[in-house]
């Protein structure tokens, strides 16, 4: 692999994203021997591929982490993450696209839009990563391009830019019309027969027809193709990719490319749009950090002051690895460089380009190149590393809160101090992974995104570190909100013990938030609360109303019902009264705090437990005994839709209920079914439940 490929322009920093089971790996896989990156096709069901290369992943079959590789088409290095595609492990999506400026959606040819490529394409949006489609398994039994276009158009709420008709279908699937350049792309029976030839006559008119619909469509978003196409009625070649380039960096529409990655048909194209079409680092606006009080940009300069952000660290056989993105900047083996969120300084070991678990030695890394880094002591997944002479913060990816916790503790005595060590080695390579001791048990409490995230992570620690570990059964995440408030509360705090005393008076109102966000709605457990003063006349200065919200928010971590944290209200200050010597800040935070407790124990208060969306995909013959599992699981059906031979079950369910799910779906549909499921928010528990929960 050429490493001399570092100006910011001909580089292209990508992500595979896409729904379990979608082909993410093994596309992944076959650009890696496309661009002659590796010399052997490797395969996820006989665990041989590059970035799948943990024992857990090859023998569960499933990415778990996310895992950068680096290759050249075009003289352009493409450095690319294989990200995982199960929901469990979407923080590890959200970091890798915090660092990445452009992704290839991989979308299932019979399946469409699944609901895991849902969530990972509003991640993507959230981040404003543009995208193009990649429509894989062409090869498949029911296979549909248009219906899978339709599915994006309709889920996703995009236009679609189909820039190729597929010759043949199903088994017959030989190879696509490239309705850009109006050729025809053919593969045959072997990995490398690939060849470009004229369209065939008996999808000339096919192929016309379908361009003529992606000119007007481009014409009617682009306007430099809007002038050309009502001069000429026609798009030019070079016109029509310039709009093509231009649509999707913007957003407005989303190149869609078709294949089968498993018999390596379609790669050669779609690394041509990805160079094509996906932007550069040159290409994307200046990354915007803080340095102090201020805002600062930095733009993709290798002369420009040095800054990157750390987004993953492992360990490794050979010692600690940091993965870098260079936003800005030159970073050279032996630089001395500043960690700016704690203000300690690291020195740059060895620089690598990274290859999953293998890595190819660099003297440097420049502005735009995602490298890994040996040598980094105190560096986490988050951290801004930037010049000393220069410091600035960039904003890392934020980490979800964990829904699911089991109890851990080591076999015996003599492992508990390891067992600790090893804990705190996994939470630092994977952030969205929380160990606490609850202070009620003293047991130790491992906290995770789901039941096989946690799983994941226990398996990790036997076999990395030996341990025995006991396992209690996992718990979810309740919460709780206000379904009926109260108003005019007083509370006064008054303390004299001496000295200078502390006087605080405060009037609050608490009621549930409105619409989705409170009152046990589906986003009541994402954090919302909010704040807000109607007090006039100055009788509470303005710092101590600041005071005050400081207070209510030390509150919110244990409601009156079972010390879960709080969500989904409202605290309004209406009225209070000071002192002229008692009062001060520390005074009115506690009133705001015992304020809040007061009124919480008064209102009507309601438990919430994490819900999540499930599709279940069984054979038709077992969709009755499914549809009587999910209503004893207390699972709201949404929707169903027929598949050829198989139907797919929406139900809304509680997170508690789908421990165990797996194997009872196993035994209900003789090992057929499938199920995925996608975080939708909180929901009311029963109080039954919610006891039966504890006593389990």
């Amino acid at each position: 692999m050429r490493t001399d490929l570092n100006t910011s322009t001909t580089v292209r920093n990508l992500g595979i994203l896409a729904h379990v089971d979608a082909g993410k790996t093994t596309v992944t896989e076959r650009i890696l021997y496309a661009t002659g990156a590796t010399h052997k096709r490797g395969e996820v069901h006989k665990g041989t591929t590059v970035t799948d290369y943990d024992p857990q992943e090859r023998d569960r079959g499933i990415t778990i982490f996310a895992a950068a590789v680096s290759c050249t088409w075009d003289d352009h290095r493409i450095n690319l993450i294989d990200t995982p595609g199960h929901v469990d492990f979407s923080d590890e999506v959200e970091r890798s696209l915090r660092v990445l400026d452009g992704a290839v959606a991989v979308f299932d040819a019979v399946a469409g839009v699944e609901p895991q490529s849902e969530s990972v394409w509003r991640q993507a949006d959230r981040h404003g990563v543009p995208r193009i489609v990649f429509v894989n398994k062409m090869d498949r039994v029911g296979a549909d391009l248009d219906q899978a276009v339709t599915s994006v158009q309709e889920r996703l709420r995009v236009v679609p830019l189909v820039v190729q008709l597929p010759i043949g279908q199903e088994d017959g699937f030989t190879g696509t019309v490239d309705l850009v350049r109006m050729r025809a792309l053919v593969w045959g029976a072997g990995p490398d027969s690939f060849a470009t030839g004229a369209v065939p006559d008996a999808l000339y008119d096919e192929a016309r027809r379908r361009r003529r619909l992606l000119e007007e469509r481009v014409a009617e978003l682009h306007p430099a193709a809007l002038e050309e196409y009502c001069a000429t009625s026609a798009l030019s070649t070079a016109t029509l990719t310039a709009a093509l380039r231009d649509l999707t960096r913007s957003g407005e529409g989303v190149v869609v490319l078709c294949g089968s990655a498993y018999r390596n048909r379609g790669i050669e194209p779609l690394l041509d749009a990805v160079v094509s079409y996906l932007p550069s680092p040159a290409d994307m606006p200046p990354v915007r950090g803080t340095r102090g009080t201020a805002a600062e940009e930095r733009a993709a300069d290798p002369s420009a002051p040095f800054a990157a952000l750390a987004f993953k660290v492992s360990a490794t056989a050979t010692g600690r690895l940091t993965c870098l993105r260079v936003y800005s900047g030159t970073m050279r083996k032996g630089d001395t460089v500043l960690d700016a969120g704690t203000g300690r300084t690291e020195r740059i070991g060895r620089i690598l380009h990274v290859q999953a678990d293998r890595h190819a030695e660099a003297e440097q890394a420049v502005a735009g190149d995602i490298v890994a880094v040996v040598g980094l002591k105190g560096t986490r997944a988050g951290s801004t590393l930037c010049a000393p002479h220069a410091p600035l913060v960039l904003e890392p990816a934020k980490a979800a809160a964990p829904v699911v916790s089991v109890a851990v503790e080591a076999g015996n005595s003599t492992e508990t101090a390891r067992l600790s060590s090893a804990l705190a080695a996994l939470v630092e390579e994977d952030p969205s992974l929380v160990v606490r001791t609850d202070p009620e048990t003293g047991q130790t409490v491992l906290s995770g995104m789901g039941e096989l995230h946690l799983e994941v992570a226990v398996e990790k620690i036997r076999r990395s570190h030996g341990l025995h570990i006991a396992v209690g059964r996992p718990r979810v995440a309740y919460r709780e909100t206000v379904a009926r408030g109260v108003t005019g509360l007083v509370y006064r705090h008054v303390k004299q013990d001496g000295g200078a005393g502390q006087f605080a008076h405060v009037v609050v109102d608490v009621e549930p938030l409105d619409g989705d966000a409170g009152g046990g709605g589906a986003g009541a457990g994402d954090g919302v609360f909010e704040f807000r003063s109607t007090v006039v006349g100055g009788r509470v200065p303005q710092e101590y109303v600041r005071a005050v919200e400081a207070g209510c928010r030390d509150a919110l971590a244990e409601g009156p019902l079972g010390g879960h944290p709080v969500t989904g209200l409202r605290v309004t200050l209406t009225d209070g009264a000071t002192h002229s010597k008692d009062s001060s800040e520390m005074a009115f935070r506690a009133a705001g705090r015992f304020a809040l407790r007061e009124a919480l124990r008064a209102a009507e208060m309601e438990l919430l437990e994490p819900v999540v969306e499930v599709v279940v995909t069984v054979p038709d013959d077992a969709v009755g005994g499914v549809l009587g599992d999910l209503a004893a699981r207390r699972g709201r059906v949404s929707g169903s839709a027929a598949r050829t031979g198989t139907t797919a079950v929406t139900a809304i369910v509680p997170l508690a209920e789908l421990f165990g799910y797996a194997s009872r779906l196993r035994s209900r549909s003789q090992g057929r079914g499938t199920f995925t499921t996608r975080p939708t928010g909180y929901a009311p528990v029963p109080v039954a439940a919610y006891q039966q929960a504890l006593a389990g």
